[in-house]
């Protein structure tokens, strides 16, 4: 029964992974051929989800595919906007070997486990101490991102204090299991300068300040969601990759 139980449960995950990219491809589509242009804004969740006949889990993991190739952006309480196109290449990130991208999924799709959870128990527990200090963590990656020095360090420490802010120790061990390459591209670059591009670092700081306001703001469900944004936008930027690869 339990292996029935998980091969039921590959065969699900597989499925929504298809929907996603079927979903994501259909859109791109509509913005290559010019029926969705710069500027236009999408229609909402729900009416998306209309549209192809999905759930909104995988309307939202396909918008992150989008955002994460800076093709759409995310404005909050305003909705989802088409962008113009940029030359050269969408990810960001130099080809490299698929097998490696395919070991940082994994890695990601573990930190959103815990780090969804971290999110909205943070929004919860955390103290003005805690929060401040989330808030420090994002400021060192600001000046970090203006000098061109690698932000890697910083944003470890931004997720480690979230981790903290749930004021359960083991959120924290969890994350320190991983290391250092819980950060992907601290495995796909090297030496101390950020050849990450700035449009990606600058989305990257936007999705941290969100999910520092939800934090801040005690509004554990707007937490959770931010997080998962984050860390869901992350794995598309790299199963990106793999295609491309």
């Amino acid at each position: 029964m339990k292996n029935s139980d998980h091969t039921t449960g590959e065969i699900a995950s597989r499925k929504g992974r298809n929907l996603v990219e079927t979903v994501g491809r259909r859109m791109r589509d509509a913005i290559n051929r010019g029926e969705l242009k710069p500027g236009d804004k999408l229609p909402t969740e729900s009416g998306l989800t209309l549209q192809y006949q999905v759930s909104r889990t995988v309307i939202r993991e396909a918008i992150a595919s989008l955002r994460a190739d800076n093709l759409v952006e995310v404005r909050h309480g305003v909705g989802v906007f088409v962008l113009a196109p940029q030359a050269g290449s969408q990810s960001g990130f130099r080809m490299v070997d698929a097998s490696r991208v395919s070991s940082i999924i994994e890695m990601l799709e573990v930190r959103a486990a815990i780090e969804i959870e971290a999110a909205g128990l943070a929004a919860h527990r955390s103290s003005p101490a805690q929060q401040e200090l989330i808030f420090e963590c994002l400021e060192t990656i600001k000046r970090e991102i203006a000098a061109g020095r690698s932000t890697v360090e910083s944003d470890r420490a931004f997720h480690l204090a979230i981790a903290d802010a749930t004021n359960n120790p083991r959120f924290r061990e969890l994350l320190e299991a991983i290391g250092r390459q819980m950060i992907p591209r601290s495995l796909l670059q090297e030496g101390d300068m950020d050849v990450s591009p700035m449009e990606y670092l600058s989305q990257i700081q936007n999705e941290h300040a969100d999910i520092a306001r939800a934090i801040a703001d005690g509004d554990d469900l707007a937490a959770r969601e931010a997080m998962r944004t984050h860390l869901k936008g992350s794995q598309q930027r790299y199963r990106s990759l793999i295609r491309r690869s």
